[in-house]
């Protein structure tokens, strides 16, 4: 824990949250040569889940922008292909060395989520900076003296006052509902908002045992009633566990699946017996535990469970990225202000899942995050050198206002797609039509499967998971 009392009482730019987006934010800053910042977050210690899993090609030529994409990479895997299947044979495979021709991260970088943290943490640290820790928002309100300042207070009653205050500080953000900023849906109309066999998920990391699975691939399998997802993680994941006091032998995967609605609530907790009878359930045949089932001369079985959690899948992004804070009156409130009360407030921002959540299909989330943080140290920059020499910083917000506006229509772009790919991978297995007696799912496994015949195809795929025609 940080001692409370080196928190400085006023900042330029308060960073709340600590989590990739955060961090990146506040790394972007230093690699511009700011350091009149603060950063703090709720919690007492960083590094707690393993959830996000995949950096894309795009997120980490970002990265490179700001000297942080090197020890990131050098800690996880490279994933060149991918592979989906149905429960006994390969459907379709996207190579991602495809993608050499636009950069020079052809492939998915597997790293769990802490581990990342772990890495911008050790690299923020690198600068003499550090992250306040406790430090629960409880109130924003404009400064009595000077308009353009917001201040802070924590719930141990310590106010800090800030010009810009970035909200990074997840799904439920304080920030965002502090500033009145709405956070709904962009209902699409389209096919991606039907309901599918993915509607609640479960993640898990586990290792396996019953045969040497270390030549196990990243795949994800579909079958009718769900979509299995097994990836390897890198050993340097052991490594963390390790020195966080966790020590696991063997290799560890992830592994992810819908459960569909009629088995009921996902339970709180989920064991190994639950997440085994999943793999059985909607696996591929090569991991099941069943002797008959699996064509392998022995069956593979969950060992151990190391991390798991439930989820329902669902999309909501921030009616803005960027505002001025109201009145008193608009705290906690869901509209905005009229224009001429936003002209004087201290500037709000928002970032990461407090500006947008969706879910994890394609591992697109922290990685529009990370993009996000990465731009939004640039947009602040430009920004405050412009106030600087302008009469009123008021004039120079058309660079926050085009920041993001702009990474606005980014995250709408990528809920549309995370929409659709979940729409994809969770068809439900209903017939198409009495004209044309085939389910949907039957449909949807030729279709991939004639797909993945053509290149052209798999380019596609890569380029799509890729993000880098949505940076």
């Amino acid at each position: 824990m940080t001692d409370m009392t080196s928190m400085p009482s006023s900042t330029t730019v308060l960073i709340v949250g600590a989590g990739p987006s955060g961090l990146v934010a506040a790394l972007s800053l230093l690699h511009h040569g700011f350091k009149d910042f603060v950063v703090v977050d709720a919690v007492e210690q960083g590094e707690n889940t393993s959830r996000a899993l995949v950096v894309h090609a795009a997120t980490l030529e970002a990265l490179d922008t700001i000297d942080c994409g090197e020890e990131i990479i050098a800690k996880g895997n490279k994933a060149r292909s991918f592979n989906v299947r149905n429960r006994s044979s390969k459907l379709v495979s996207a190579n991602l060395s495809s993608l050499d021709k636009y950069t020079r991260h052809p492939y998915a970088l597997v790293i769990p989520q802490n581990l990342t943290e772990y890495v911008l943490g050790e690299k923020f640290k690198g600068y003499g900076a550090t992250v306040h820790r406790p430090c629960k928002v409880a109130s924003l309100k404009r400064n009595e003296n000077d308009d353009h300042l917001t201040d802070v207070t924590f719930e141990d009653g310590k106010t800090i006052t800030a010009k810009y205050v970035i909200g990074a500080d997840g799904a439920r953000s304080v920030v965002r509902r502090m500033a009145g900023i709405g956070f709904t849906d962009p209902k699409t109309g389209e096919k991606g908002d039907r309901v599918t066999n993915l509607a609640q998920m479960v993640l898990a990391d586990i290792v396996y045992e019953g045969r040497d699975n270390n030549d196990l691939e990243f795949l994800g399998t579909m079958s009718p009633e769900s979509f299995f997802l097994s990836i390897p993680m890198p050993n340097s994941f052991n490594d963390l566990l390790a020195k966080n006091g966790q020590e696991v032998e063997g290799q560890i995967y992830r592994i992810g699946a819908g459960v569909p609605l009629v088995d009921g609530e996902i339970p709180h907790s989920q064991s190994k017996e639950y997440l085994q009878n999943l793999v059985d359930r909607f696996g591929p045949t090569i991991l099941s535990s069943d002797a008959s089932v699996n064509p392998n001369p022995t069956p593979v079985r969950i060992k151990e469970v190391i991390w798991s959690t439930r989820f329902r899948t669902h999309s909501a992004i921030a009616d803005k990225g960027f505002t001025r804070l109201g009145g008193d009156e608009l705290q906690g409130a869901t509209v905005a202000a009229d224009e001429d009360t936003m002209k004087h407030g201290g500037i709000i921002l928002l970032v990461g899942d407090a500006a947008h959540i969706h879910s994890p299909a394609g591992g697109q989330g922290m990685n529009l995050g990370i993009r996000d943080a990465v731009f939004l140290g640039d947009a602040l920059i430009k920004h405050i050198n412009a106030s600087a020499s302008q009469p009123s910083s008021v004039d120079a917000d058309y660079i926050l206002r085009e920041f993001a506006e702009e990474r606005h229509k980014r995250a709408l772009e990528v809920i549309a797609f995370t929409k659709n790919l979940l729409s994809l991978m969770g068809a439900q297995d209903k017939k198409i039509s009495w004209l044309f007696p085939i389910s949907a799912t039957t449909l949807r496994d030729w279709v991939m499967w004639l797909g993945g015949k053509l290149g052209f195809m798999q380019s596609r795929m890569a380029w799509e998971m890729s993000g880098l025609g949505r940076r």
